[in-house]
């Protein structure tokens, strides 16, 4: 009997608190159910309760935009695009240039690869919101798509006059110019001065020109030297071919017309990752042929953090005996776009990649040299397409066994880009 009792009882409880809740959710403001739908979608994952409740907010208040912006991203986040982009369509017809409906709407496209309409979308919404950070990201990734590169970078460089601190900014920024198709010349000269061990200064000189195609980089480098009272000349060529959007190479061959002045050949290759967080990696190695060839492997891991880009890096050559090592940390400080920056640079041992001192890898009794280093530059570019540079170098450099001698160097350099 008890049974019978409780059983329409229990039914008659649970259908007095529905209609409780009910009455109660009916009850709630717009904004309190958008709160709700918020909560849903974001924090329990549970998107039909998200869209019965954002569709509720709408009933009370049908022309609030960003309720209706909520609704187009749950309709995106859930591959019913057609049904999105009535929801945002709506607001940009009642909101013309809307900031944040622009951003949904032009992100929506771009990810359905509609790139050319997602840039019609988003220039809209900048003429009415010029310094929105979202839409200015968002459109230099739209170009990039389009492959317009050069619109890209321009795009990049005004977003980093708003903020140059965004960290995403740079790293797409250093995406770009890998794949990039532009052209640039450039020429830099290099005077090194010995207190110790020569009588007579180094002097390195370089120009080169630089193809940005489709798949990558290409330079061709021409290298002058007078060192040890000889000159000697070397012709590099570098690529970084782009393999996705997290890899990229690098590749290098070289050879010189004197190896006691220059390696006789020249080699390398790294694969590198745009990972998340901003990081980048490296892993690769370098050949340097002299009487021999001396191999050395690198590894470097680099972050953007705020207006910084930070580089570790390590150089090591194996040998019969043991593993010799380098170590270096290259730090930049960002003043506005991806060309205008300071440098800051210290180090220890010889580096492959340094013209002024990957000589001392020719060394006949397989000593290893051992060195510390520290170098400042500055770096700046005028109309964007004008860049000049200087850095001021000071080492603390054994050049014989036990034998120590300080070297100052001096590089300045300009490239132009059309």
């Amino acid at each position: 009997m008890r049974l019978k009792i409780s059983s329409p009882l229990s039914f008659f409880l649970i259908l007095v608190l529905s209609l409780n809740q009910l009455q109660a959710q009916e009850e709630l403001t717009t904004d309190e159910l958008f709160l709700e739908a918020r909560n849903a979608a974001f924090e329990e994952d549970n998107y039909p309760k998200a869209f019965r409740l954002t569709k509720k907010a709408l009933e009370k208040s049908p022309d609030y935009a960003d309720v209706r912006i909520f609704l187009g991203r749950l309709y995106t986040w859930t591959d019913k695009a057609d049904s999105a982009r009535v929801e945002f369509e709506r607001v940009l017809t009642q909101n013309p240039g809307h900031e944040d409906g622009s951003f949904a709407y032009g992100s929506l496209e771009y990810w359905n690869d509609n790139s050319e309409k997602a840039l019609g979308i988003v220039d809209k919404g900048l003429e009415k919101h010029p310094d929105s950070e979202d839409l200015l990201l968002l459109r230099a990734k739209v170009l990039k798509d389009l492959e317009r590169y050069s619109e890209a970078s321009t795009t990049l460089n005004r977003l980093l006059k708003v903020n140059p601190k965004l960290t995403e900014a740079r790293s797409l920024g250093e995406s770009i110019k890998n794949v990039s198709s532009k052209n640039e010349i450039g020429a830099d000269y290099q005077y090194v001065y010995f207190d110790e061990r020569f009588d007579d200064p180094w002097h390195l000189a370089s120009v080169d020109y630089t193809r940005r195609t489709k798949i990558g980089s290409i330079i061709g480098r021409f290298n002058y030297a007078n060192r040890f009272n000889s000159n000697g000349t070397q012709f590099v060529i570098d690529a970084y071919p782009s393999i996705s959007d997290t890899f990229y190479a690098y590749l290098s061959g070289g050879i010189a017309s004197s190896g006691s002045i220059f390696p006789e050949y020249r080699a390398g290759a790294s694969l590198f990752a745009n990972l998340p967080a901003a990081f980048e990696g490296e892993l690769g190695f370098r050949m340097l042929s002299f009487d021999e060839e001396t191999w050395i492997y690198t590894a470097s891991v680099g972050k953007y953090i705020s207006n910084f880009w930070i580089n570790a890096r390590t150089y090591l050559t194996p040998d019969n005996e043991s593993i010799s090592q380098s170590y270096a940390l290259n730090l930049r400080y960002y003043i506005a776009g991806e060309d205008d920056y300071l440098s800051l640079g210290i180090g220890t041992g010889i580096s492959p990649d340094n013209d002024a001192n990957n000589i001392l890898y020719n060394n006949s009794d397989n000593y290893r040299l051992k060195s510390k280093n520290l170098t400042l530059g500055y770096r700046v570019s005028i109309k964007s397409t004008n860049v000049f540079f200087i850095n001021a170098g000071l080492e603390d450099q054994e050049y014989a066994r036990e034998t120590r001698g300080n070297q100052f160097s001096v590089n300045v350099g300009y490239f132009k880009k059309f």
